[in-house]
């Protein structure tokens, strides 16, 4: 799993040629480039040409760059793809993807439109359809570019006619199986968005719930919740003394070979090592120079 943080992932308009220049100011670790959801369908063809020269020209820094295409299914998709591979971003992000046949077309069509080896996939998991193929889906990543699982209450929502209330504990199940999905292949696992952009509290009550079932950050609709999804999604001090700590510890030359040991009086196995690395790791590249 990479280790590239993913705190805050933010959709940009691609037909906002203002906010797409906005974005290489700001503190995301990704930035969405959008060309589904947020574009009118008589606007699709110019957002895609901003959004290709917004690529093309450059100046975001370390920010991870996805491009969202519309479905292949819909009469943008194809087009879209052709067009990102084109620009060369660092991945793309494909809607409603329900079968592991769909991941396949993507990543053959993303090969076909010249994209990298490098490029990721990411899919959005937001149907019904999708959470009864999640294995399959996931399983993808053998053997395609699939990086990443970005999940879409909203839609689910709208498909499913649950509420997104209480604590979204109409979504628990959907929640975890993303995460349970996406572990199992080495994928990073995305969270939904907040809707309400002036809540900020009730931002940060959602980031932490996120992270408590697993996920490795927040897609975001404004620029103002990025600090929050930065704050929570990133390690905290003390897990990364303990990080440190648990590494220091196994390579003391009396630990070498040993699969459990003892370190500030508690248990740590080869499984805490792999996760301690990690975390360093993540914290280490939040701190790297744009």
């Amino acid at each position: 799993m990479s280790a590239r943080p993913r705190r805050s992932c933010l959709y940009m308009p691609g037909a906002n040629v203002k906010a797409l220049e906005k974005a290489k100011t700001l503190p995301a670790d990704v930035l969405l480039l959008d060309l589904e959801d947020s574009v009118a369908p008589e606007a699709k063809e110019a957002a895609r040409a901003q959004v290709v020269n917004a690529v093309k020209g450059g100046g975001y820094g370390k920010r991870e760059i996805i491009v969202r295409a519309n479905a292949l299914a819909t009469p943008w998709g194809r087009d879209d793809i052709v067009a990102a591979g084109s620009a060369k971003p660092d991945g793309l992000l494909a809607p409603k993807v329900s079968s592991a046949e769909e991941v396949v077309a993507l990543d053959n069509a993303m090969t076909a439109a010249g994209f990298p080896d490098t490029a990721t996939l990411w899919v959005m998991i937001e149907t019904p359809r999708a959470f009864f193929n999640i294995a399959e889906i996931a399983a993808c990543a053998r053997k395609t570019r699939l990086s990443a699982f970005v999940l879409g209450l909203n839609d689910l929502a709208k498909e499913t006619r649950a509420r997104a209330t209480n604590g979204r504990a109409a979504f628990y199940a959907p929640l975890s199986l993303a995460v349970l999905a996406a572990r199992a292949e080495g994928l990073s696992a995305i969270d939904g968005v907040f809707n309400d952009i002036a809540d900020g509290a009730g931002l940060e009550v959602e980031c932490r719930q996120g992270l408590e079932f697993g996920y490795d950050g927040k897609t975001l609709i404004h620029p103002s919740q990025i600090e929050t999804a930065n704050s929570v999604f990133a390690p905290s001090e003390e897990e990364l003394a303990r990080a440190r700590a648990v590494i220091a510890a196994f390579a003391l030359p009396e630990n070498a070979g040993k699969g459990v040991i003892k370190v500030d009086g508690k248990m740590a196995e080869l499984l805490h090592l792999e996760e301690a690395t990690r975390l360093v790791a993540v914290a280490d590249a939040i701190e790297a120079p744009a």
